[in-house]
């Protein structure tokens, strides 16, 4: 009895996982990512109204931030801090990632459904990668500030406009503004080869988190051309949203979320 009962035991996620080798990846092209564009702008117009809460999220944490540093002495990070957001933009993204899988399969999504993937075995691989993203995050701030100050030492500005005139006007600015954006860009190219197809991946097959991660390493490495000019697209339109006093992002954040899934699916094969 108890051999049969082990012979119908229900399989656990890790049995069923597929490893990184059986994962296979595709070649795409530049038209690619503007048919991406367009497919993320359709789901973001079949669902508009879906969108504001996360936006809200989006924008409050940003917003949040920005007046914690201005009010601990901690200008000189309000912007790394707002910048460095983008590095976990894939996290809030994975909500948008169901509503266009679940599109895709005709089913018609309300707000809380785009929430469904937290009940499955989904989860737990999301959360592992979305805990990587965070710690990537904290390691970006904690860089952006030995390198402020490596640039000005232990002073710190007296105000905010008193910041911004050393940033534009002294020597220490200038490099504080090269080597803050040379490293922010590392720390970008790292975030997008781990994250541009491990979230999408892990909420779409039964993976690890390791093997998500493994994945989209090699998918932007295989795809290195078109996903590094796919990361200045994103970088554009997030930094045009943001000009906005973030209100833009209410639009650019879902569509280019939407737009993921379909780069997503034209580079993993189903």
């Amino acid at each position: 009895m108890a051999v049969m009962m082990h012979e119908y035991e229900k399989p656990s996620f890790e049995d069923i996982c597929l490893s990184a080798d059986e994962i296979k990846i595709r070649k795409i092209r530049l038209k690619d990512l503007w048919q991406s564009l367009r497919g993320g702008t359709n789901d973001y117009s079949a669902k508009p109204h879906s969108i504001p809460l996360l936006i809200l999220f989006y924008s409050l944490f940003a917003l949040l931030f920005t007046l914690f540093a201005f009010g601990q002495q901690l200008r000189y990070l309000a912007f790394p801090m707002v910048a460095g957001l983008t590095l976990i933009g894939p996290i809030i993204a994975t909500a948008f990632f169901e509503m266009s899988r679940q599109r895709e399969r005709g089913v018609e999504l309300g707000w809380r459904d785009s929430f469904r993937f937290i009940h499955t075995s989904s989860f737990a691989p999301i959360l592992a990668l979305s805990l990587v993203m965070m710690l990537l995050y904290i390691a970006w701030l904690y860089m952006a500030e030995l390198i402020y100050f490596g640039m000005f030492g232990a002073t710190l500005p007296v105000s905010a406009a008193d910041f911004i005139n050393q940033l534009y006007s002294t020597r220490h600015g200038g490099g504080l503004i090269f080597y803050g954006n040379f490293v922010g860009f590392l720390f970008a190219f790292a975030a997008m080869a781990f994250s541009v197809i491990a979230f999408p991946l892990a909420l779409d097959k039964p993976v690890t988190s390791s093997t998500a991660m493994s994945v989209s390493i090699k998918a932007f490495t295989s795809n290195f051309y078109v996903l590094a000019v796919w990361g200045i697209v994103v970088v554009a339109i997030l930094t045009l949203g943001a000009a906005l006093f973030l209100i833009g992002l209410a639009v650019a954040l879902p569509i280019l979320g939407h737009a993921t899934w379909h780069v997503y699916r034209k580079i993993i094969e189903p």
